[in-house]
């Protein structure tokens, strides 16, 4: 029982970080709340570090896509793919 409420919690906790991840670019702190859910699903492996590393210089840039970048840097083809960024 105790193992279903984890994981249900665990999915919940993916859930909000994956609209976090997504905060719309411009808003203020956007940057930041990125970089911060992305943090969260490169720790669980979900995310390479080249991948990580374009959010955390996007981090401080509210206005700055980090897909674009990633997406011109070669990094984070899967993650591209996943978050629907072509």
């Amino acid at each position: 029982m105790a193992d279903e409420a984890d994981k249900q919690q665990e999915d919940g906790e993916a859930a909000e970080q994956w609209e976090l991840v997504n905060t719309p670019l411009g808003e203020k702190w956007s940057g930041r709340t990125r970089y911060a859910a992305a943090m969260f699903f490169y720790k669980r492996g979900e995310m390479s570090a080249e991948t990580l590393e374009v959010y955390r210089i996007c981090a401080r840039l509210d206005s700055e896509n980090p897909l674009s970048i990633i997406r011109d840097r070669g990094v984070g083809k899967d993650w591209l793919k996943r978050i629907g960024f072509e």
